[in-house]
C-alpha cells in the first residue's frame, strides 16, 4: 500500500492554489477521488459550471456563507463564519475517517492560523486523523517552522517581478 503524503504550498505569490488543483486533475486522470474544501476564498469556485462538471472524480466544498473578505466581516459575523469554518474541519475529518478519498485538498488552511480561527495544534490533531494511503495538500501564504514540521513535502511560491525592456 503507497503511503501518503502531506504536502504545503506556500508563499506570497500567485499559484498556489492551482497548483493543488493541477494535483487534483493530476489524480483524476489516474481514477482517483479528490475532495477540495476551500477556506477564506468569498465565493471560491463553488459556483463554476466547470467545477461541477468534474464530479464525482473531484469534488469542491465550501462551508463560509459570505462572499466578503473574512478580514473586513464584524466580529459577529466573523464568529458566524467560523462556526461555519469548524463545520468545513469537521467534514474535513470525516472524510479522513472515512478514507473518501486519494487526495484531500484544504485550500487556504494555513490563512485559518493566521485569522487566530485554528491553532497549529488543532491542525496537526485534524492531519493525525487521515489514513496512512491520503495524501493531503494545504495551501496558505503564511508559513513558519512548527506548521512545515506538519508536512513531508513544502514548495514555497513567490512572484518575482522583472523590469520589461523595450
Amino acid at each position: 500500500m503507497k503511503e501518503g503524503t502531506i504536502y504545503i504550498y506556500s508563499g506570497d505569490g500567485h499559484g498556489k492554489s492551482p497548483a493543488a488543483f493541477g494535483r487534483a486533475v493530476s489524480m483524476a486522470c489516474q481514477g482517483k477521488n479528490v475532495v477540495i474544501i476551500q477556506f477564506l476564498k468569498g465565493r471560491g469556485l463553488g459556483d463554476s459550471e466547470l467545477v461541477k462538471r468534474l464530479e464525482p472524480e473531484i469534488k469542491l466544498f465550501r462551508f463560509e456563507k459570505s462572499s466578503e473578505d473574512f478580514m473586513s466581516l464584524s466580529d459577529e459575523h466573523k464568529a458566524e463564519e467560523c462556526l461555519n469554518i469548524r463545520n468545513g474541519l469537521n467534514f474535513a475529518k470525516k472524510v479522513m475517517n472515512t478514507g473518501g478519498c486519494s487526495l484531500l485538498i484544504l485550500d487556504e488552511v494555513l490563512g485559518l492560523i493566521d485569522n487566530g480561527v485554528i491553532t497549529v495544534e488543532e491542525l496537526r490533531t485534524l492531519l493525525a486523523s487521515r489514513p496512512e494511503d491520503m495524501d493531503i495538500i494545504m495551501t496558505g501564504i503564511t508559513l513558519n517552522d512548527e506548521v512545515c514540521l506538519l508536512a513531508d513535502e513544502v514548495t514555497k511560491v513567490e512572484t518575482m517581478r522583472f523590469k520589461k525592456w523595450d
